[in-house]
């Protein structure tokens, strides 16, 4: 209970916040995940007034598309303003499968440029919550907080770790004219998250049925390599999409003059695939001499 109550004191400070600074809802940011599930039932029982947003990825699996789909329908039911964020690149629109031939490399744990733009974009200047938290990553408990405002030259972010009324003040009088985050569950574990779905009866991805412990993009390469096979096992449709955008990716970096000794002349889509995938296997390494039957 003392987990519900904080949450929903931080989504009613950052609605009046929303309200004061921008003169709009505060936007709750779904991703079809179990932590915006939560979110959303938050806002919905909080009492405050505000809209819902997704951000079109294009590499969601199709019942993550459904799952949000079915919100929307019984959001707009209850009179709550829900839109997709259609994500641009350089002021055009763009997809995952467009965005690796201009960025000339796939997506790696080290260079995410896939999340930048096609997750992190939508919301500027607007207040938005995410379903950010502490316990998924080592690097989200040292670089993300309970507000955070998102400006341009990230030099200047602002980031409150705690519900303090000295620090949650500071950041109010802040004049920024830029994205403000609100993570109202970042402080919950794994359990505390299942533990209030559970009692709350909060409808989820039908995905965390299906041996799924995380939802996100298809084949996201912060994900295990023995989860990406799984995915790219159960949605063969994203394999062949990425290799077609790689093909595209290396068309794009000779017409350039960018192939070098890692992608030389000759490689081609599916080289770049396995590559990406840690595939050790290398062509014709298997190939047995002297059986002839």
């Amino acid at each position: 209970m003392d987990l519900e109550h904080r949450a929903i004191e931080r989504l009613r400070l950052a609605a009046e916040m929303s309200e004061a600074y921008y003169g709009k809802p505060l936007v709750i940011t779904t991703s079809g995940g179990k932590d915006s599930d939560v979110c959303l039932y938050l806002a919905a029982v909080s009492g405050i007034r505000y809209e819902v947003m997704h951000n079109h990825t294009s590499v969601d699996a199709p019942e993550t598309v459904y799952h949000v789909r079915s919100q929307f329908r019984r959001l707009e039911l209850d009179g709550v303003k829900c839109t997709i964020n259609f994500p641009q690149y350089k002021r055009r629109p763009v997809t995952m499968w467009t965005l690796i031939p201009q960025k000339l490399m796939p997506p790696t744990r080290t260079v995410r440029y896939c999340c930048s733009v096609l997750k992190e974009s939508g919301g500027m200047g607007r207040m938005i919550t995410i379903g950010v938290r502490w316990a998924e990553s080592a690097s989200r408990r040292t670089k993300r907080g309970i507000y955070e405002s998102m400006p341009h030259d990230l030099s200047k972010k602002v980031i409150i770790n705690n519900d303090n009324a000295d620090t949650r003040l500071l950041f109010e009088s802040c004049k920024l004219q830029a994205k403000r985050v609100c993570n109202p569950i970042v402080d919950w574990s794994n359990y505390d998250v299942w533990s209030y779905i559970h009692a709350e009866r909060i409808p989820v991805n039908p995905l965390y049925s299906c041996g799924f412990h995380r939802v996100g993009c298809v084949d996201c390469p912060m994900a295990g390599r023995r989860m990406r096979l799984f995915e790219f096992g159960r949605y063969p449709t994203y394999r062949r999409a990425y290799v077609r955008a790689f093909e595209r990716m290396l068309e794009e970096r000779a017409a350039r003059g960018k192939l070098d000794s890692s992608w030389r002349a000759g490689t081609t889509g599916e080289d770049v695939f396995r590559w990406w995938m840690q595939d050790r296997n290398i062509e014709g390494q298997i190939k047995m001499e002297g059986f002839d039957g």
